[in-house]
């Protein structure tokens, strides 16, 4: 569902980049378990996640 927001004469779609990522990362583990024979690990689930390169992105130097 695409969320418009009114804006003088017509209305212009607003983007929610947030909950895009999230539908695209939810997609991505819905792929990967429907590939996987048996239940995905937590190890698994978080690379299809990439929990890993989040923490390594708020890490910092």
């Amino acid at each position: 569902m695409r969320r418009v927001a009114p804006l003088g004469r017509g209305t212009v779609p607003v983007q929610d980049h947030v909950a895009l990522a999230e539908i695209e990362l939810c997609g991505e583990l819905i792929i990967a378990a429907s590939n996987a024979e048996d239940r995905l690990s937590l190890e698994s689930i978080d690379e299809v996640l990439r929990v890993a390169e989040a923490r390594t992105d708020t890490a910092g130097p």
